[in-house]
């Protein structure tokens, strides 16, 4: 890759990074596991920059990168947990006041499934309309309606039980 190239690379990396670790954080549920994703899914993009940019969206083309390598990682090998006898130091509180909703909202869309935690993540996280959504998806819009849809009422439900205190 040319220096102008890597450096259109590096500014739309800089620009794109939050969305995309935003993506994949409601993917994965996981901020670490959003990082990883998306630090593969830039490496990707990097290794095809000029396909990407011929492809008229590199939004786009990098939005897909990033569901796919969210497959992916179910794919892979997992690499074993070395359990010790001392607890990791303890994090940073979240200072947003929000985190409890957060946590809720995450666990929430990890009960869907798959397609339909996508579909809610990219609609209304990311804010993709159904026709844009269904082009990363690689499906109709009218299968991005529906899976919203029961995506929607599920996410309902579950907040009722909650609510409700059954759960």
């Amino acid at each position: 890759m040319d220096e102008r190239s890597g450096e259109e690379f590096r500014e739309f990396m800089h620009g794109r990074w939050p969305s995309m670790v935003r993506l994949a954080y409601g993917l994965t549920g996981d901020q670490g596991h959003a990082e990883d994703v998306v630090q593969a899914a830039f490496a990707r993009a990097y290794a095809s920059w000029p396909r990407v940019t011929r492809s008229g969206n590199p939004d786009a083309y990098v939005r897909q990168i990033v569901i796919n390598e969210n497959r992916n990682r179910f794919r892979k090998r997992r690499v074993p947990e070395r359990l010790t006898d001392q607890l990791p130091d303890r994090g940073v509180a979240d200072m947003t006041g929000r985190h409890d909703e957060r946590m809720a909202l995450i666990a929430a869309l990890q009960r869907l499934g798959p397609r339909q935690r996508a579909v809610v993540v990219l609609r209304y996280w990311v804010g993709l309309t159904e026709t844009e959504a269904a082009v990363t998806l690689g499906c109709s819009v009218g299968t991005v309606k529906s899976q919203a849809s029961r995506a929607l009422a599920a996410l309902r439900t579950s907040t009722e039980l909650v609510e409700g205190g059954l759960q």
